[in-house]
């Protein structure tokens, strides 16, 4: 008899879980998740005398209007194949316009695939370039170090309106147009540092840093008053290039001359200071090196009378 209520009782669990009804997750879309089922546009068909396919079919329309609009695929139109066949940036405009990646390079990749661009910011350092890039109209800061590029033409920087800082350390620039920064309106920082040039350029009067040390510009590779205009000028580095002399006159913004290590022998009392007016002073030019110079610093006394602290080098 206990063997005979136990199978019951089991008989009478698996019919219960057996008719326990199997859910799927169901996805609903909230246009129609409120509305009761008699009020869908196409309900679902439960009529069990129809056919098999003709009840499928009734699923099908059951769909809510936009789900199935999700599955239509459409012809493309002409403009739509257009579009397609144009790569379009984060910004609207295509690859082959001056949108984020840039535009194309000699390499046949838009420059931001052959370098990397962050915002505003290119960079290019080390990719064995030999020519500057074509870049983004957008571009405010460039880097290109460690490359071989040789040449810098009149139109390599041209229409870049917002460009503030280029950085061509190392490479093997020996010739610059002298145009070649002259139309930038904005550019404030200049490092041309450790390549081969032989004579600046033209320099723009909004420039506030240049750094050309290690180069080869020698007696004549900087033209006279050069740096004259430069009225927001603050740092001039231009170490390591067999200058003969201290290119003149400076502009009162300069807080700081790098001239170490160069072929300078001689400085007049009117170099820094102005020989007949002893109550001058210079306060902002802080920062001479003139050490690495074969230079006795010793010798003009009165050169540096107006100037807050004595340059470095030798004097004695």
């Amino acid at each position: 008899m206990k063997a005979f209520v136990n199978v019951l009782l089991g008989f009478f669990i698996f019919g219960s879980v057996g008719s326990a009804p199997i859910t799927d997750n169901i996805i609903y879309d909230s246009e129609f998740y409120d509305i009761p089922l008699e009020d869908l546009p196409h309900p679902f068909v439960y009529d069990e005398n129809e056919q098999l396919d003709q009840v499928e079919t009734g699923i099908g329309t059951a769909l809510p209007s936009i789900i199935q609009e999700s599955y239509s695929s459409a012809p493309l139109t002409e403009e739509t194949e257009d579009e397609a066949s144009t790569t379009k940036l984060i910004d609207g405009s295509s690859a082959q316009g001056s949108g984020v990646l840039g535009p194309q390079t000699h390499y046949g990749l838009p420059t931001c695939l052959l370098c990397t661009c962050l915002g505003t910011t290119v960079y290019c350092d080390d990719r064995e370039l030999d020519a500057v890039p074509p870049l983004p109209k957008k571009t405010m800061y460039f880097y290109s170090r460690y490359n071989r590029i040789r040449k810098i033409s009149r139109n390599d920087f041209a229409n870049l309106n917002n460009l503030k800082r280029i950085d061509l350390t190392a490479n093997f620039i020996s010739d610059i147009h002298k145009d070649a920064f002259q139309r930038l309106p904005q550019l404030q920082e200049l490092v041309l540092h450790d390549n081969r040039i032989r004579q600046l350029p033209e320099l723009p009067s909004t420039l506030t840093f240049i750094d050309v040390s290690k180069n080869r510009l020698g007696r004549k590779g900087i033209r006279k008053e050069a740096f004259k205009d430069l009225n927001q000028l603050r740092h001039l580095y231009i170490t390591d290039n067999d200058l003969d002399h201290i290119p003149l006159p400076l502009p009162e913004s300069l807080q700081a001359l790098h001239l170490q290590n160069n072929n300078i022998q001689e400085m007049h009392e009117d170099t820094f200071c102005k020989m007949r007016d002893f109550n001058y002073v210079r306060r902002a030019l802080e920062d001479i090196r003139l050490d690495g110079n074969p230079i006795n610093l010793s010798k003009t006394p009165y050169a540096y009378m107006c100037l807050p602290r004595l340059p470095v080098g030798n004097l004695i």
